[in-house]
């Protein structure tokens, strides 16, 4: 029971450090703490289960890494996309495969963090996944656009995560990807943002 406690406490909090409701407005946070809360909610599809292990995920912090201005529960919603999508792209590329093949290359997510230039920060997320074609590339911050099967998926995460990124931190979203190979999302947003984004979408 203790033990189920402290997982609900755990969760609770990182909720609340996920969804950050009452902060609409931009704040100076700890990027890491908003990637482990994330990874904290999404820790059930990260476990093993039935014929398939572990997903490890590997975190890659620049501990040096200055803290942010940015709008904390929307930029949470990016990194949830980002990493829920890894995690399919896991489970898609290990369907179809025995327990020991999957052992023996397990799925991976490797999460980096650095500091770019004097003021920029960037976040690289990257799977050991089916990866994508060029042609899917080309459309994946599309609304509408999705790979995955009718009823699963609205294909508004990546479109939406795309709009947070740009529009409202006046940042970049890169995808980099290749078939077999994986996917990595890279994220970059300045450290300090400038006053006319913080009016954009309000």
């Amino acid at each position: 029971m203790k033990i189920g406690t402290d997982r609900i406490r755990q969760i609770v909090l990182s909720l609340r450090n996920f969804s950050r409701i009452e902060e609409a407005d931009f704040k100076t946070v700890d990027i890491h703490e908003g990637i482990d809360s994330t990874l904290v909610i999404l820790g059930h599809r990260l476990k093993a289960k039935g014929d398939f292990p572990e997903i490890k995920v590997i975190k890659d912090y620049n501990l040096l890494l200055p803290h942010a201005e940015c709008y904390p529960g929307q930029l949470n919603q990016v990194l949830m996309n980002i990493l829920a999508n890894a995690i399919d792209a896991l489970e898609e590329s290990g369907s179809g495969k025995t327990y020991e093949q999957l052992q023996a290359n397990p799925g991976k997510i490797r999460i980096r963090t650095s500091q770019i230039e004097a003021d920029w920060l960037e976040i690289a997320i990257a799977d050991n996944g089916v990866g994508m074609s060029e042609q899917i590339q080309q459309r994946i911050f599309d609304p509408f656009f999705t790979t995955k099967p009718v009823g699963k998926g609205t294909g508004m995460g990546m479109s939406i995560s795309y709009q947070i990124i740009t529009e409202k931190h006046g940042g970049k979203l890169k995808c980099f990807s290749a078939i077999g190979k994986g996917t990595e999302f890279v994220i970059q947003i300045p450290l300090r943002q400038q006053v006319p984004n913080l009016k954009m979408g309000h």
